[in-house]
Formats: C-alpha cells, sequence, structure tokens
C-alpha cells in the first residue's frame, strides 16, 4: 500500500460517473460534457480532502452488467483521459460487474489499479457472476489487482468459506483483498475483515464499503486501507455530489488515527 500510495492504510475515494451511453439512465441529449463536469467537481473536491487514491467508477449505469458493452468502457476511458492533467494521486478502475472491462480502461488511462470480482463463482442478482479467466490470465503490466471476494448483491455458490476463497485468490496473484458489505454504503464485517486479514498474511486486505467518519479509526485498526464512495456525498446518498465538508471530515479523522498508530 505505501509504494502505491505513499502512505500505510490509504483512504481511496469513490469517483461514481453519472450513467454512461447505452445505459438506461443516460441523458443522450447533452452527451458526457455534464457526466465530465460532474466528475471534475467531485474530483476537485476530494483531491481537496487530501484523499490517497481515487477510484472510478460506473456506478449509475443501473442495471448492472455482467459484461459491459464496448461502449461503456470508451466512454470511461474518455472521461478519465479528459480528467487525466488534474489527477494528483493513484487512481483505479471499476467497471461494474466486468473484470475485463476494467482492466482494458485501466490500460488504456494508465490507472494504477483496479477493483473488481476476479475469482470464484457467485449466484447475484443480475444473474451467476463468473470471471473470464481466459481473458484475466493476460498480461496486465503493472496494473494492481484488487480482488472483491465477498461482492455486493451476491453470494458464494459452493461451501468454501471467505477465507478459503481469500486464500484462493492469493495464491492466484491477486495483489489486495477486498470484504465489503452486502450492498453499495452498508458496512464491512469487521470481523470477518479480521480473519480474512489474519489468514493471508502478507497482502493487504482493504474494507471496501461502508467506512463513515465515525468508524474509519475501528476500520483502520483492523484493515490495510478503506475505500470510501457514498458517506462522503452530501447528505450520504450515493448519488449526490461529494460534500467537501464531510470528505474533510473523513480525512481528517483518518489521518488522526494513521498519525495515533503510526502508519
Amino acid at each position: 500500500m505505501r509504494d502505491l500510495f505513499g502512505t500505510g492504510k490509504p483512504v481511496i475515494a469513490m469517483l461514481h460517473a453519472r450513467a454512461l451511453p447505452g445505459r438506461p439512465r443516460h441523458d443522450a441529449a447533452p452527451g458526457l460534457k455534464p457526466v465530465t463536469e460532474a466528475l471534475a467537481r467531485d474530483l476537485d473536491a476530494l483531491q481537496r480532502a487530501g484523499v490517497d487514491g481515487l477510484l472510478f467508477c460506473n456506478e449509475a449505469d443501473l442495471p448492472y452488467q455482467l459484461r459491459a458493452g464496448p461502449e461503456i468502457a470508451a466512454a470511461m476511458a474518455a472521461l478519465v483521459g479528459g480528467l487525466r492533467s488534474g489527477i494528483g494521486v493513484p487512481f483505479g478502475i471499476d467497471i461494474v460487474w466486468d473484470p475485463v472491462a476494467s482492466l482494458a480502461v485501466a490500460r488504456a488511462t494508465g490507472a494504477s489499479f483496479v477493483r473488481e470480482v476476479f475469482t470464484g463463482v457467485y449466484e447475484s442478482d443480475l444473474g451467476v457472476m463468473q470471471p473470464r479467466q481466459e481473458r484475466l490470465n493476460e498480461k496486465r503490466e503493472t496494473i494492481s489487482i484488487f480482488a472483491n471476494i465477498t461482492p455486493e448483491f451476491a453470494s458464494p455458490l459452493g461451501q468454501r468459506t471467505t477465507i478459503q476463497r481469500a486464500r484462493g485468490a492469493v495464491c492466484l496473484g491477486v495483489d489486495a483483498v477486498l470484504i465489503t458489505g452486502p450492498i453499495t454504503g452498508l458496512p464491512t464485517d469487521l470481523a470477518e475483515l479480521a480473519a480474512v486479514k489474519a489468514a493471508v498474511p502478507g497482502t493487504p486486505v482493504l474494507a471496501s464499503t461502508g467506512v463513515t467518519a465515525d468508524t474509519v479509526r475501528q476500520t483502520l485498526e483492523i484493515a490495510d486501507g478503506v475505500i470510501v464512495g457514498t458517506h462522503l456525498k452530501y447528505d450520504g446518498v450515493t448519488w449526490n455530489p461529494v460534500d467537501p465538508a464531510r470528505a474533510h471530515t473523513f480525512m481528517d479523522r483518518a489521518k488522526r488515527a494513521r498519525e495515533e498508530m503510526a502508519v
């Protein structure tokens, strides 16, 4: 984490794009201009607050797809490319729920990492989620793989425990393991987080949903970092813009916690 983000226990903030071309919520009349402008405002607010990393995501592309269309990858690459000169921290890509598209956009934009489901098989609200291993085994250059092993809206098929799935993911070469809550914005189970961290020593384990200013300290006492999105928005609503005051409060508490833990 320190090599990638310049600090131990980094805070990675979500940059949620508005709906992209081809998805039901996309407004085709103005095109990508308002999407870019909204992302630029959130980018500025988050960097001013002092986050350690950023994660671009097509959060508004409901209903999500297990294989995103080429227009989604193209649009996200265009958005990130248009903002690239203003990005001052490491950033990643998450095309929900498509790890192949996430890697493609990461390669095209110079991202440092991707977040997605890279291992396992899950039954989900969208059908059976099964990463395309033949594509994921391709050369990924220096892009780090942040693997979600407890994906939202889904549960694993089979009898393997979360710890077993974590060990399997690490054996297959992922760079970090993510533990999430059952749905966007809901808390990560800290007991599960601690158990996974103990099971895969040497591999970073991050809390990927539901962290708030009130829980960031206790979460960072266990986790090797956090990914936060919903809590930083106005009124704590996922679809709202980033609230600079909430972002500053979150980072102040995270930095204080890290200082006291001497990381």
